[in-house]
């Protein structure tokens, strides 16, 4: 049998941190995903309603990786108030050629959140104006923190205003991106002064319920959506498609179940039959995304097998060169 690699979290964080490198190997993932050679099934998601929490389970084959990863994830969103994350999880990363088992991510979830932001960076890349330099970010935890992180590698943020349901937690939040990141972070009390006057807007909440009026949105605006992952999730009114120049799915087969575009197509806003440039097409014609610095777009970003994979790969990658990890010989 072959060797086995263990890699832990602590590992995991030194070998991919959230950088520029993080966001082109996603970026290079989402091409891949255009090319049509992708292999990559539909999401295995299982509810545990009971206690707020949610189980996936996302992989991808592409070709020209010599691994491809089965990524099971976790989310219990009512863990903060027990003092524990609310997202964990493991990538279990086989050989594409015989199929074996060649290693084990014990990240808990934070390839995930890594791979997630970087996802929103490429969003921001190809979608919003270069210029932009506002920012309201909708929500105050992991995601929340790194999505902001992710978009100073790719635009010029200078301006944060951040907006979350606990006000502590927000302000507590709100300190430490200004701390880390020395941007000016100001604490929005309701949704709506947040978006106003934003250049780009990142919704990162479990939110069942719409955050996002459509009429609070201005001309030349960017939204990414990446909290609607399930079919009972939903950040932004549907309206706000209807509003929108320009909307971009991750892929659009899971948008229409678990996306944004699930309660735009329930409303009767945009025909299911409709179909979108997805992000890994305008990655490859950059004519397909935003034409002017006045559309308002929409990127709904529901999550990738294909994001899962390159960033296993890029991780193991890493890894062989620093000789990092623990061999277990089975």
């Amino acid at each position: 049998m072959p060797d086995i690699k263990l890699l832990t979290q602590a590992e995991l964080r030194q070998l991919v941190p959230l950088d520029l490198n993080a966001v082109v190997c996603v970026e290079a993932g989402f091409k891949k995903l255009a090319s049509g050679l992708v292999v990559m099934p539909p999401i295995l998601s299982m509810a545990i309603a009971e206690y707020n929490g949610e189980v996936d389970l996302k992989t991808a084959y592409v070709p020209g990786i010599s691994s491809f990863a089965i990524k099971i994830s976790p989310g219990f969103f009512d863990n903060p108030s027990l003092g524990l994350p609310s997202t964990s999880g493991l990538m279990a990363v086989f050989s594409t050629q015989t199929g074996m088992l060649k290693a084990l991510l014990l990240d808990n979830g934070y390839l995930t959140d890594v791979r997630t932001a970087a996802a929103g960076a490429v969003a921001a890349k190809y979608l919003a104006r270069q210029n932009s330099e506002t920012a309201a970010i909708l929500g105050a935890g992991t995601q929340a923190k790194l999505q902001l992180k992710a978009l100073t590698l790719v635009r010029p943020i200078k301006r944060v205003r951040l907006w979350a349901r606990d006000p502590k937690r927000t302000s507590d939040c709100a300190a430490e991106l200004q701390e880390e990141l020395g941007l000016e972070v100001s604490v929005a009390s309701t949704p709506k002064l947040a978006i106003i006057g934003a250049d780009i807007i990142v919704t990162t909440t479990p939110s069942s319920e719409p955050l996002v009026e459509a009429d609070w949105l201005q001309p030349g605006q960017h939204i990414t959506a990446m909290g609607s992952d399930q079919d009972h999730k939903s950040e932004l009114d549907p309206t706000c498609l209807s509003k929108a120049d320009l909307y971009v799915p991750d892929r659009q087969s899971q948008t229409r179940k678990l996306g944004e575009l699930r309660s735009a197509i329930a409303k009767g806003y945009v025909a299911e039959t409709k179909d979108f440039a997805e992000l890994g097409d305008i990655i490859v014609s950059p004519k397909l995304g935003r034409r002017s610095d006045d559309q308002i777009t929409i990127a709904d970003l529901t999550g990738t097998g294909v994001q899962d994979t390159v960033i296993a790969a890029f991780a193991l990658q890493r890894a062989a060169e620093d000789g990092l990890g623990t061999v277990f010989r089975s």
